[in-house]
């Protein structure tokens, strides 16, 4: 048996690279999903307090900023100890408080809940083909990452400036290319872990929740803007 090993060193070793990236994807899929629990959490207690409703955009916008990069910055220092699970967890809570002024405004519609269902089907189903598709894609993908960050720093920066211009169709152009964008990276990332790329699953967990929430808010606002129907 001893000989054998020493026969095939790299199938031993490949052997666990596969069981490492396999350990670090199901870790991912289950955190992920225990993810969504305070998000919807936090967009419960944001829709029924009001509370992001009663702050203006401007305070909004600096807590959104404030918070997130806050909370980025904590889970990227506890993401090798037990805490960093409860830091993410608590960020999604938080990413779910600032989610309830859209879905707040969208609920404002007769078909308010079915819209939200929509984007959430929607979402879903982006997030299927994009893992799907991860698994039968062979190149590698690493070299998307530059041209998303660019991307995502330009949305960003575009979603800025209309927070003071308050153009719709602006708006509208934005959460489509964000659906392409997060879908895109949504793949990206996917990728990373199945290849081992990516060996933190709180880290991983970290980015496909980004990617879904952003498609999921775009998506919504779409549909709010397109299929809202007034009482």
């Amino acid at each position: 048996m001893s000989q054998s090993l020493h026969t095939f060193p790299g199938l031993t070793g490949s052997g666990a690279l596969a069981a490492q990236r396999n350990r670090v994807l199901r870790n991912t899929y289950w955190l992920l999903a225990l993810s969504m629990v305070p998000t919807v959490l936090g967009a419960w207690v944001g829709v029924t307090t009001g509370v992001m409703a009663s702050l203006g955009t401007g305070l909004s916008l600096v807590l959104f900023l404030g918070g997130a990069f806050g909370f980025m910055f904590a889970i990227e220092k506890t993401k090798d100890s037990a805490a960093g699970v409860g830091v993410l967890l608590a960020f999604t809570f938080f990413m779910g408080l600032m989610l309830s002024r859209l879905l707040a405004a969208v609920l404002g519609f007769k078909n308010g809940g079915s819209l939200i269902m929509m984007a959430f089907g929607g979402t879903a189903g982006v997030f299927f083909a994009m893992a799907s598709l991860a698994t039968v894609i062979k190149r590698d993908l690493s070299g998307m990452g530059k041209f998303l960050f660019v991307g995502a720093i330009v949305l960003l920066a575009a979603g800025l400036i209309n927070v003071f211009v308050q153009s719709s169709a602006l708006m509208m152009a934005l959460s489509v290319i964000a659906i392409g964008l997060f879908s895109a990276f949504m793949l990206y990332d996917l990728k990373r872990v199945m290849d081992g790329g990516e060996t933190n699953y709180i880290t991983a967990t970290l980015a496909i929740y980004l990617d879904l929430y952003n498609v999921f808010q775009s998506l919504l606002s779409l549909l709010g803007i397109f299929g809202g129907e007034r009482e």
